[in-house]
C-alpha cells in the first residue's frame, strides 16, 4: 500500500473542484506554486486549449523580479495574466487555486487578477 503524501492530499482537493469549476462553463484561471516559482493560466476545458498564462519564469517578468517565490512577485503575475486576458478576449473566469489554501501567493495573485480586470 502506498502512502498518502500531502502532494497527494492537494491534487486530490484540486480534481474535486476542477470538476465543479467544469460545470459552470466558464474558462479556468489554475495556479500552481512551487517553492520557488508561481504559474497561472487561464484555460478553455471545452476546447483544451490554453488562453492566456503567465508566470515567474517568463523572461519579460524574471527581468522586473529580484526574487521569483513571493508576495510581489505573485502580485506582478496576477497583473500580467489579467492583461494577457483582456488581449485574449476573456473577462470572466472561475478561479481554480489547485488545492492549495487561499492565502499567501495564491491570494496575491487572485487580487492582483482581479485589479486589474478579471471577474472572478
Amino acid at each position: 500500500m502506498s502512502k498518502i503524501t500531502k502532494n497527494h492530499r492537494r491534487q486530490r482537493r484540486a480534481r474535486k473542484a476542477r470538476a465543479k469549476i467544469r460545470e459552470q462553463g466558464k474558462a479556468r484561471l489554475a495556479v500552481f506554486r512551487s517553492s520557488k516559482h508561481i504559474y497561472a493560466q487561464i484555460i478553455d476545458d471545452q476546447q483544451g486549449h490554453t488562453l492566456a498564462s503567465a508566470s515567474t519564469v517568463d523572461t519579460e517578468l524574471a527581468k522586473d523580479l529580484t526574487q521569483s517565490g513571493n508576495v510581489e512577485a505573485a502580485k506582478k503575475v496576477g497583473a500580467t495574466l489579467a492583461e494577457r486576458a483582456k488581449q485574449a478576449g476573456v473577462g470572466d473566469v472561475a478561479f481554480d487555486r489547485g488545492g492549495f489554501q487561499y492565502h499567501g501567493r495564491v491570494k496575491a495573485l487572485a487580487e492582483a487578477a482581479r485589479e486589474n480586470g478579471l471577474k472572478f
